[in-house]
Parts: C-alpha cells; sequence; structure tokens
C-alpha cells in the first residue's frame, strides 16, 4: 500500500492532504482497486471512473452526519476504502467479507443498501423532509449514474422534489455508459454538448484565437473566453430541464479534476435549495484495459492484473450463450419474434439477436416495467416478445406481470436469467424469489431447464406456446457439457420426465436442481441397496402430478428440491396438490428458508443453505434413518 493511503484511515484524515495529495492518493486507491479485483473479481470500471469525485466528496462534506447515497453502487468502491474498510477490502464479495454494494448493516457511511438502480433519490429525498422535519443541520448528497436516469423511479422522485423543495445535492455521474451502452432520450440529452460538432468547433476555435492574442492580453481574453464557454454551454444544453423540476443545474464538470469538483461542491453545500452538480468521468480510468473494454471490466471476475485477461474456464457452454443463439435461430425462421431487454443485451444473451437481425431487438435501458408493458404493446399487434430480463429485476416488474400481462392474457415469452443463487453479487442480485413471485401469477406458464440442451427445447416451446404468458428461469454460468449439436428437440408441454426409475423415495426436482438430485439418489443406491425415483418436473405450472402420482404405490416420501425460497415456491405447490388429491405421503421440501441469502462462491452458498449434492444425500439418509427408527 502506497504511503499517501497508508495515512488514510477515515474522511477526516483526508482534510490534511494538500491538493497534489490528494491526486496522489486518487493513484493508490487505483492500483489498490485493481490489485484486490483482480483475485476477488468486481465492479471494477465504474469505481475506477468515480475516485476523484468521491476523494472531493469527502473531501468537503464529512460523512456520516452528511449522507452520502449512491445509487447501485458499483462505483462505490473508493468510499468503502475512505470509510475504514481498507483493511477488509481483500474480502470483498467473498463469503462473510464485504460487501460489492453499500450496505446500512456494514458501515455507518453507507446511508442505503443498494444494487438495483434507480432507488436512490427517493431515499434521499425522504431523508432530506425527516431532517428538515427534525430541523437538523446536515447535507444529503445523492451520487447517480447516468445509466440510472434511465429508470423512471428517478423522474418520480425529481417531479416530487419539484414540489417539496427540500436540500438535496445531486451529483449526476455520467460516464456515458452504464453496463451496457446507455439508450434512449435522457442519455442523449446528457451528451449533448459533448456530441454537438458546432459547440466543440466555436469553442476550440475561440479557445485557439484567444491564445494568438499578444502577450499581455492573453490571459484577459481567456478569461472573457472562459465565460463565454460557459454562455455556449448553457444555450447548446438546456439547464431548463432539470430546472423545471426545481432543480438548479451546474456542469458539466470534469470529474477527474480534483480541485474543480471541491470548488463545486462546497458552492452546493452553500447554496440552499435543490441542486444538480453534472460531471463527466471516464469509466476504467487508470486501467488501460477497462479503459478499452468498460463493458467487460464493468463486472468481472479474477483476472490477471498484467494481462486484463480472465481466469480461465471451462470450455463448458454458458446458459446465457445457449439461450441468445437459440433465439436467433428461431428468430430467422419466425418473423414475429422479438427480443427486448431492460439494459443487458450482453447479461441475457440478447446480443446473439442484436448482431444477427438488430431491426428485431430492443433495448429499453433500466426499466423493467416499461420493458414489460412494452412487449405488452407488441403483442397486441401480433408479435411474439421475448422480454430477458434477470430475475432479481423482473421483481421490479410484478404489478405489470398481474395488472397488464396475465389479464390480458398476453402471448409473452418471459426468460429470466440468473434465477437461483448468482453468487458473489450477493442478496440484491440472488434469483430465489422467481417461482414464488411468478406463481401467484394467474395464467403463468413455469418452466425451468435441467440443463442446456432441454433449456434450448424450452426456449422452442416458449416460442410456440400461444395461450398467454409463458415464463422460463435459468440459472448463472456453465451448463453441463452435454451434446447441443444436434437438431432442437421437442419436449411436451406440461409433461415432467422419470430421470430414475427407483422405489421407496421419490424425488421431485426442477431446473439447476435435477441432477444434484439424481447424484445424491445413485449413492443412496450404492450405499444402502435401494434406488430412490428421480422426477424432473421442468414445469411447476401446469405440474404434471399424474406423472407423480403413477410413481406413489404405498407410502413413498415425495421430497421436493428447488433452487427458490420454500415460502410459495415450487415444494410448496406439490404439497398442496398432493394433499388436495387425497394421498396422505409425507412432503419434505428442500429449498431456500425464508431469507436473504449473503454473498459468496455459488458452491459455498448452495453448502451452506443444504441445497448441493451432499445436502440431499444426507437429507435422504435422515429419511432413511427416520423410516427405520
Amino acid at each position: 500500500m502506497d504511503e499517501i493511503l497508508k495515512r488514510v484511515n477515515s474522511p477526516k484524515d483526508l482534510k490534511e492532504l494538500s491538493i497534489e495529495e490528494l491526486y496522489q492518493l486518487a493513484s493508490d486507491i487505483r492500483y489498490f482497486i485493481i490489485e484486490n479485483t483482480s483475485k476477488t473479481g468486481g465492479h471494477l470500471a465504474p469505481s475506477l471512473g468515480a475516485v476523484e469525485l468521491i476523494i472531493s466528496l469527502h473531501y468537503v462534506f464529512s460523512s456520516p452526519k452528511d449522507k452520502i447515497i449512491f445509487d447501485v453502487g458499483h462505483q462505490s468502491y473508493a468510499h468503502k476504502i475512505l470509510t475504514g474498510r481498507k483493511d477488509r477490502f481483500s474480502t470483498l464479495r467473498t463469503y462473510k467479507g464485504i460487501s460489492g454494494f453499500n450496505n446500512i448493516f456494514e458501515s455507518e457511511h453507507d446511508q442505503l443498501t443498494v444494487g438495483h438502480a434507480g432507488t436512490s433519490l427517493s431515499a434521499a429525498l425522504g431523508m432530506a423532509v425527516a431532517r428538515d422535519l427534525k430541523k437538523e443541520k446536515f447535507e444529503i448528497i445523492n451520487v447517480i449514474g447516468d445509466g440510472s436516469m434511465t429508470n423512471g423511479l428517478v423522474y418520480e422522485a425529481l417531479n416530487n422534489l419539484a414540489t417539496l423543495k427540500n436540500k438535496v445535492i445531486i451529483v449526476l455521474n455520467d460516464n456515458n455508459m452504464s453496463i451496457s451502452q446507455n439508450v434512449g432520450g435522457i442519455s442523449q440529452y446528457l451528451n449533448k454538448l459533448q456530441r454537438t460538432p458546432v459547440y466543440t468547433n466555436l469553442k476550440n476555435d475561440l479557445w485557439q484565437l484567444m491564445g494568438k492574442l499578444p502577450d499581455g492580453l492573453s490571459q484577459k481574453t481567456r478569461d472573457i473566453a472562459r465565460r463565454m464557454k460557459e454562455s455556449l454551454k448553457n444555450f447548446f444544453i438546456p439547464t431548463i430541464f432539470f430546472e423545471e423540476f426545481g432543480v438548479r443545474y451546474l456542469g458539466p464538470f470534469d470529474g477527474h479534476k480534483i480541485e474543480e469538483l471541491i470548488t463545486t461542491f462546497k458552492y452546493a453545500k452553500d447554496y440552499p435549495l435543490p441542486i444538480l452538480i453534472h460531471v463527466i468521468t471516464q469509466k476504467g480510468r487508470g486501467y488501460i484495459f477497462a479503459e478499452k473494454d468498460p463493458t467487460k471490466f464493468h463486472g468481472l471476475g479474477k483476472f490477471d492484473k498484467e494481462t486484463g485477461l480472465s481466469e480461465k474456464t471451462s470450455n463448458k457452454p454458458k446458459y446465457t450463450d445457449v439461450f441468445g443463439k437459440s433465439l436467433t435461430e428461431l428468430a430467422k425462421k419466425n418473423d414475429r419474434i422479438i427480443g427486448i431487454t431492460a439494459a443487458m443485451p450482453d447479461g441475457t444473451g440478447l446480443s446473439h439477436l442484436r448482431k444477427e437481425i438488430p431491426e428485431r431487438f430492443f433495448d429499453v435501458g433500466i426499466a423493467e416495467e416499461h420493458a414489460v408493458l412494452f412487449s405488452v404493446g407488441l403483442s397486441l399487434q401480433g408479435f411474439k416478445p421475448v422480454c430477458a430480463i434477470y430475475s432479481t429485476f423482473l421483481q421490479r416488474g410484478y404489478d405489470q406481470l398481474i395488472h397488464d400481462v396475465s389479464l390480458m392474457k398476453r402471448n409473452i415469452f418471459f426468460v429470466l436469467d440468473r434465477a437461483g443463487i448468482v453468487g458473489d453479487d450477493g442478496p440484491t442480485h440472488h434469483g430465489l424469489f422467481d417461482l414464488s413471485y411468478l406463481r401467484t401469477v394467474p395464467d403463468m406458464v413455469i418452466m425451468s431447464p435441467k440443463d442446456e440442451d432441454e433449456l434450448r427445447s424450452m426456449v422452442k416451446l416458449g416460442i410456440e406456446y400461444n395461450e398467454g404468458p409463458i415464463a422460463l428461469r435459468y440459472p448463472r454460468g456453465e451448463g453441463y457439457g452435454v451434446d447441443i449439436s444436434n437438431e432442437i428437440k421437442e419436449i411436451e408441454f406440461g409433461k415432467g420426465e422419470i430421470i430414475l426409475d427407483g422405489e421407496k423415495i421419490i424425488i421431485v426436482a426442477i431446473g439447476s436442481m435435477v441432477y444434484p438430485s439424481k447424484d445424491a439418489a445413485l449413492k443412496i443406491q450404492e450405499k444402502y441397496g435401494f434406488l430412490p425415483t428421480v422426477i424432473n418436473a421442468r414445469f411447476l405450472r401446469p405440474f404434471d402430478s399424474k406423472l407423480l402420482f403413477s410413481k406413489i404405490k404405498n407410502d413413498e416420501t415425495i421430497l421436493t428440491v428447488e433452487e427458490n425460497i420454500l415460502s410459495g415456491g415450487f415444494g410448496e405447490y406439490v404439497r398442496r396438490i398432493v394433499s388436495e388429491n387425497g394421498y396422505k405421503n409425507r412432503v419434505i421440501n428442500i429449498g431456500i428458508n425464508d431469507k436473504f441469502v449473503e454473498m459468496g462462491s455459488v458452491s459455498i452458498l448452495k453448502e451452506v443453505e443444504r441445497i448441493n449434492e451432499k445436502s440431499i444425500f444426507e437429507r435422504l439418509e435422515e429419511i432413511i434413518d427416520e423410516k427405520h427408527s
């Protein structure tokens, strides 16, 4: 650790540093972030871009008395390092380590637990109202990225702020890129100044002209030019957009010039009304590989810091790519297929469709509710929308699923990537609720594949299904390496399959839990001399109860296994079906207890939550022991 960073253990220590030392601190922090995230993975590029911004905020304001509220938290690593977590930073995103996002239970300097875009300004405004009601004196600073400005919740908060007028300082960290390239009118607005050739050329010509004047006049005329530049900027960027919400707009400023940021934040601190500081930063700044490929380095696993290359993984295909390629293959034969994503073309696999058939690909930005209703509109005009959103983010569109999709029986295919435990991003990103919340939506068909080949079959089935909404959920990461070189196979709608035809115990598993259940059953056969039956349910709704009932002969124990919370999930549904049909068999459910699962590697978390092969085997042993006792 470099000398300046060693001296800084809290925000108070910053205030003793000179501007030159602050720049050295920024360099030290960047090296420190790169060094540590190369071993743990993390959101590298956004955090590298916000280093000077965060140093300047902590220099001017006094956290935790002053409340610095980050949106999403992708950019907040420097904040963590400066607020007492430097010595634990090597545990970033690891089991029992520090979170990759802001978390109110981790530090008094984290004012809001975050992870989903667009939540911060509403919370900041609520805190401002509370402060003013209590007649307290402190500042509330909301740091929000340009990607989050595509989320409608931000404008609900701005609309309310226009009426309330409580003092909030909004810092718009604009790097012209969220996870993928930003889309939409807001993004175009924010970059209008930088993209306006007339302004850029006029500014440069004016600046060069002033520099050519005699030495005695040059500095004075440059000062005049600077004021002219500000007038031009205000002409080309309509600050009225924010000021119509009652928010004073200043900027854009260079987000890497600490002295300029400090001056601006001091002004904002003294300003009595809501104010927005527009700051331009470079995503990945200071690390050449992240500067060249900010999308890759937005969030990644372990990598070689010297080469920028990610750690090698196996050659097994990723579920995301299998979905994307399968959909594209089908879309070439069916011009009714439209792909929709909410700022995740690469993360959902729809980048394959974008590349091959761009006119039938739509990225609506970080606007999941809009994505669902956009799909409704397409379906009303005869198209087959494929709305691909991470499991955890589709939660945001729950009202639309019920009120607009299901009520009108729309033929929309929802594809939920990152279902189940996703690992290092933790509780805000685990997809552990979708079987439960989708199950509450009337007429929603729900399916989950056991492997990547079955995923292909379900993609085909989802496209062909025209009786209402249908959802497919699958896990993050690699498949099992099964053969997917043949034509896409047909599977029968609503039908499960027998994986192992056995006796005494019936295991009914869905999705990612089928193979672990199969392997656990084979170990039982090896140890106890009998083979439990294993059923791949495939569908939660409609559930193939006929197949299950055909295997019930006597008093077999039924064990359900799912990678989802137990409350309202697959196992609870199977238990109800068994009971309602008059069967007295004992039904035991394996899944996630009703809790938020922390961060850590997928393998560690599945061990802790007892949903891996070992845990299923141990539960089977317990059932056998109970029967014998």
